[in-house]
């Protein structure tokens, strides 16, 4: 699209800003991670950028890299409805301090997509309001995701919890479907 993201983001964060690039329309900023929740505020609230829709947020793990790099690349997406721009921010960080700033209280949709990080590579989310697994057990060990995880590793069996027998899965009392779902009953839909 234009780099205009680009150039705000390094006009604000300067030396922060670590790398930049830009192809067919993918502009991307690698930053410090210590300007991460800093910058995606920047980006939802300075009228320029108005990046006021979540897209994505993951991590993608690169085990033979140099640790002084860094192990963990997560990168977080937003796009602005008004101006039909996008910018994708990426930070590096190592596997002995593999935590960020979530920013969750920024955009509200990259709540899920923080657990989901945590629970799968281990990622830790600074103030996240609810961090814990989403898709694993509590007993679960290690992160699936991760390039080492041993696919041929065995998990803990676990009994069903109490209050959760009718539920499929290990799941906490506030979580889980139960198994006598109901239809839906026509009279009470609405078009």
């Amino acid at each position: 699209m234009s780099k205009l993201l680009l150039d705000r983001l390094k006009a604000q964060f300067g030396d922060s800003v670590l790398e930049t690039s830009s192809f067919r329309g993918d502009d991307v900023a690698v930053l410090d991670p210590k300007v991460w929740r800093a910058a995606a505020t920047f980006l939802r609230d300075d009228p320029r950028c108005a990046c006021d829709y979540f897209v994505d947020l993951s991590v993608v793990d690169f085990p033979d890299l140099d640790e002084s790099t860094g192990r963990f690349e997560v990168y977080l997406i937003v796009h602005s409805v008004a101006k039909k721009h996008r910018v994708r921010l990426k930070a590096r960080l190592k596997e002995a301090s593999a935590d960020l700033d979530s920013v969750s209280s920024v955009y509200g949709g990259a709540d899920w997509a923080e657990r989901e990080a945590f629970d799968m590579f281990g990622v830790r989310f600074n103030g996240h309001p609810d961090l814990r697994r989403i898709l694993m057990y509590e007993e679960f060990s290690g992160y699936p995701l991760r390039k080492d995880y041993p696919a041929n590793k065995a998990q803990p069996l676990i009994e069903y919890r109490e209050g959760t027998h009718d539920k499929l899965g290990p799941f906490l009392e506030d979580e889980g479907m139960p198994f006598d779902r109901s239809p839906v009953d026509p009279k009470n839909f609405s078009h």
